[in-house]
């Protein structure tokens, strides 16, 4: 079964890595699911968007989405949940 962990984000550059850490530390402890992370760069103005791409290079559980401006975080949701296959 697949799971996909949409994550809406607005400047989370000092926080993004240890978050993504942490979860999959914990996903890769569940059986029988498969886990995927959908981030929604919601028009950040640091780094975010740069450690999204990062992170998708090197685990292809990870898509991310970038948005041109701050829409906030019901549109990212909505954009996680139309580009979900889970």
């Amino acid at each position: 079964m697949l799971v996909e962990l949409i994550v809406p984000c607005y400047n989370e550059s000092a926080v993004l890595n240890l978050f993504y850490e942490e979860s999959c530390r914990v996903i890769n402890t569940i059986k029988d699911y498969n886990f995927n992370f959908i981030f929604i760069d919601d028009g950040s103005k640091d780094d975010t968007l740069s450690i999204m791409k990062e992170l998708a290079v090197k685990d292809e559980r990870v898509k991310y989405i970038s948005f041109s401006r701050n829409f906030g975080k019901e549109s990212a949701m909505f954009a996680g949940l139309k580009n979900s296959k889970g």
